[in-house]
């Protein structure tokens, strides 16, 4: 202790270390944080990026080679950026950690161009496919095939986005034989225990389905459902 200082004094320094202290410590989380988020969206353009190339080889006739501007990543350099902002830190992390596993490839990519998603689809609701994308619900109808299609992703992952959805938004499902277009036809909120939400239906139906509430801490005690009916579909070209 220095002469002539009071314990006020003393106090005061202390408060200023411990202050400094916390600032490192808040920008050394930042940077972690960022670094993570970035090997996330570095994981879904991976994603996205496998199945457009499993599709432009599927479309190239036997014994014809895949031309070198169909397979060339570059093409995908213009993806839209998912908004990882406010999606847990132990999500992104999750995500971050299914990059060293060798998977199947996605059998579809899902957009909703309102809320800035572009997101692989894999088959198989298990942890390690809802890590890297959003996943089809083992039971429910086909890619491609008529019914009711149940597609499961995190509340506080990809499907985050999911609380600003309203009726007559668009969603497009993009498989290898084409696009086809759903619009919102209902949200609701049901326990875990209602799975009518996922009863076969004979027109082609989407039923996205994510834990609830969205910022609830611990096991969501609801499920955020998002029925979409299919409005228009393309051939792929």
């Amino acid at each position: 202790m220095q002469p002539n200082m009071t314990g006020r004094d003393v106090l005061r320094r202390k408060l200023r270390w411990m202050e400094s202290g916390f600032y490192v410590a808040g920008v050394v989380l930042l940077a972690v944080f960022f670094v993570i988020r970035h090997e996330g969206e570095k994981q879904r353009a991976e994603g996205v990026e496998q199945f457009r190339q499993a599709q432009a080889v599927a479309a190239v006739p036997p014994g014809d080679s895949t031309p070198a501007e169909m397979t060339d990543p570059r093409l995908d350099a213009g993806l839209a950026q998912p908004d990882q902002s406010q999606w847990d830190p132990k999500r992104i992390r999750e995500y971050q950690e299914s990059l060293a596993v060798a998977a199947e490839p996605p059998l579809a990519v899902m957009s909703i161009d309102k809320l800035d998603i572009e997101v692989p689809v894999y088959d198989g609701a298990d942890d390690f496919n809802l890590n890297r994308g959003v996943a089809r619900i083992t039971g429910t109808a086909r890619i491609d095939a008529s019914g009711n299609l149940g597609i499961a992703g995190h509340r506080d992952g990809f499907f985050r986005g999911l609380k600003d959805i309203t009726i007559g938004d668009s969603i497009e499902l993009q498989t290898h034989r084409g696009r086809t277009r759903y619009t919102v036809a209902a949200i609701d909120i049901v326990d875990p225990s209602d799975v009518s939400v996922l009863s076969p239906t004979e027109s082609p139906t989407l039923t996205l389905v994510t834990c609830y509430p969205f910022y609830y801490v611990g096991h969501a005690p609801k499920r955020f459902i998002v029925r979409a009916t299919a409005e228009h579909s393309f051939a792929t070209i």
